[in-house]
């Protein structure tokens, strides 16, 4: 029987709704660059998700994640300029160094379960201004967060509002990650699109691990944020000469439900697959709402398991135990839950 995979979310191609559209335009000829009709649509489609429109709004898409941060950050914060996030945070761990590459530092506060504390960024702020030598130190650029959070955790509205207010009086753009979005907003019981959209600066909704084939779509109400934009994407070589192909994959994910039920089907699995371990006696490591979920297994179980399933170890292999990461998505169905818990 063929092997389960809970390594990643972006694991399989794309959604055949998705695929379907990419077949049915693959001869079409169009203009390059994101100039073609498949992509304003798009753009049109996400700002109206977003509650926002054409004079408040503005959208540009981008290939991958990383990418997308290196290039963004770089964008909104000044060449002498660092981006703050918690020790955790992406950028600050799995990127390779991207950010710094781009010549701003990463300033990490301490992480919450993931998530950043406003009153830290507050205190932060005000003891950074404090010091008469702040000119001669990496001044705050923005601030970087990400919804959902590097371990599964959401923030609540109000968590949100209280780090706009600190950005608001120190006058720090915020900038949230949206790789996984859709399933960080299908967890959430008081956050949805229009609320992000507000609340940041800018952000981006993450299509590579939420059913496109690649892909992601950066957001702002600030639309002088990204003015000139496209020759700064190009500068960091990241602009898609066929940037049809990410209109035509966002126009397919915005155009009726599809985004939700993305977001749903991986929580609904993940849900299930956090029920049953529970109830085999493995604890959670973390308490992830969402489609990453981390549990605490010993070694012998993981060694017997990994022959037909794989997934991550999150972390170094423990002496007896070992925490580990299963990750579900937007094609994940009840009966490879199902097999997953049998082979345990």
């Amino acid at each position: 029987m063929e092997k389960l995979h809970f390594d990643s979310d972006y694991m399989r191609g794309c959604h055949p709704e998705i695929l379907d559209r990419l077949v049915r335009t693959n001869m079409e000829q169009t203009p390059g660059y994101g100039s073609d009709a498949y992509t304003a649509r798009a753009k049109r489609l996400i700002l109206e998700a977003c509650g926002l429109d054409e004079d408040s709004g503005d959208v540009v898409f981008l290939v991958g994640g990383t990418q997308t941060n290196a290039t963004i950050i770089d964008l909104v914060a000044g060449r002498y300029e660092g981006v703050i996030a918690v020790e955790t945070g992406h950028i600050n761990v799995h990127e390779s160094g991207a950010v710094e590459a781009s010549g701003h530092k990463v300033i990490t506060l301490p992480s919450h379960s993931g998530l950043l504390d406003a009153s830290e960024l507050d205190t932060y702020m005000t003891l950074f201004y404090a010091d008469e030598t702040w000119q001669h130190m990496v001044k705050p650029g923005c601030v970087y967060i990400t919804f959902p959070t590097e371990v599964g955790t959401v923030y609540t509205k109000g968590e949100l509002m209280a780090i706009r207010e600190v950005c608001d009086k120190w006058e720090l753009p915020l900038y949230i990650d949206g790789a996984r979005l859709a399933y960080g907003l299908a967890a959430s019981d008081d956050v949805d699109l229009k609320d992000i959209a507000a609340i940041a600066d800018i952000f981006y909704i993450g299509g590579t691990k939420c059913g496109t084939l690649f892909g992601e779509s950066v957001v702002t109400r600030h639309p002088r944020l990204l003015k000139n934009v496209l020759s700064h994407v190009k500068a960091h070589g990241a602009l898609m000469a066929k940037g049809r192909l990410l209109g035509v994959q966002f126009e397919s994910l915005f155009e009726g439900d599809l985004y939700e039920r993305v977001g749903r089907n991986g929580v609904d699995k993940a849900r299930r697959l956090k029920d049953g371990m529970l109830q085999k006696g493995f604890p959670l490591f973390m308490d992830s709402p969402t489609n990453q979920q981390f549990f605490v297994l010993p070694n012998e179980v993981i060694d017997c398991l990994m022959p037909k399933a794989s997934f991550e170890l999150w972390g170094a292999r423990g002496e007896k135990e070992t925490p580990v990461r299963f990750v579900t998505d937007w094609a994940t169905t009840d009966a490879d839950i199902d097999r997953l818990l049998s082979y345990i």
